[in-house]
């Protein structure tokens, strides 16, 4: 199936429904996120880098809230650790159905086994390299420390928990720069701001982020140590974190 470029949001409606990872979301996914997370296509390569660095023989690596499996795949290329498996995650019918499309001919060295689950009900064991990428913003806040401490109890020592988030900031001028800098980002995306208005409204009550504070205190209290943050463009950051 070919991918489309993102319209959903081009036509003024009111948005009476929350932002959904369906079947029409998912046409155009790559080139949405790809057009409104700055950085996007960076991460994906470093991703697989740190993976195959940190990834341990013998070992699980997953990928929870995987959407069509792009750091999956590209992990499954990278990883060289011998008798290591991604576990590609997602509570999407219509991703997972996509991410399996595209891993059949594509998949690497390392296999890829996809999984219809709520990354809730994941049982994480014997990993050494955990990503969630752009997906802990998705869940209630009220479960995030629930689901790292449940990650870092599954992990090996030594494994690293790779975590890509938007986050907000504590000091109101610098959360109104960073969120006009991705804005315009946006336009030059080619996004009007009409769209950008309207995807904000539908994400606004499914897309909650954290200040980088609470990130750190988080894996913290989870138990992982040498928490790095790797990667920043503008209001979107990546972290590594250690068992």
């Amino acid at each position: 199936m070919r991918d489309k470029r993102d319209h959903l949001f081009a036509k003024s409606r009111i948005i009476t429904t929350e932002f959904r990872f369906d079947e029409q979301v998912v046409k155009v996914f790559p080139d949405m996120i790809s057009r409104s997370v700055p950085g996007y296509e960076l991460v994906i390569p470093m991703i697989a880098m740190l993976a195959r660095r940190y990834a341990q023989d013998d070992s699980n690596i997953y990928d929870l809230g995987c959407s069509l499996g792009a750091a999956s795949l590209a992990m499954s290329h990278s990883v060289k650790a011998q008798g290591a498996e991604v576990i590609a995650v997602d509570n999407s019918e219509a991703m997972v159905k996509r991410c399996r499309q595209g891993l059949e001919d594509n998949c690497g060295p390392t296999g890829v086994k996809v999984r219809l689950e709520n990354l809730l009900d994941t049982s994480v064991e014997n990993a050494s390299v955990v990503v969630l990428n752009f997906t802990l913003q998705f869940l209630d806040p009220g479960q995030r420390q629930e689901l790292v401490n449940r990650i870092s109890t599954g992990m090996r020592t030594g494994g690293a928990l790779i975590l890509s988030e938007k986050i907000c900031f504590t000091t109101p001028r610098e959360q109104e720069d960073q969120v006009m800098w991705h804005h315009d980002f946006k336009r030059t995306q080619g996004y009007s701001d009409l769209e950008i208005a309207q995807k904000r409204n539908a994400l606004e009550a499914v897309l909650i982020p954290d200040t980088e504070q609470q990130h750190l205190e988080r894996f913290s209290r989870a138990g992982l140590t040498r928490s790095r943050r790797w990667f920043q463009c503008f209001n979107f950051v990546s972290y590594i974190s250690f068992r």
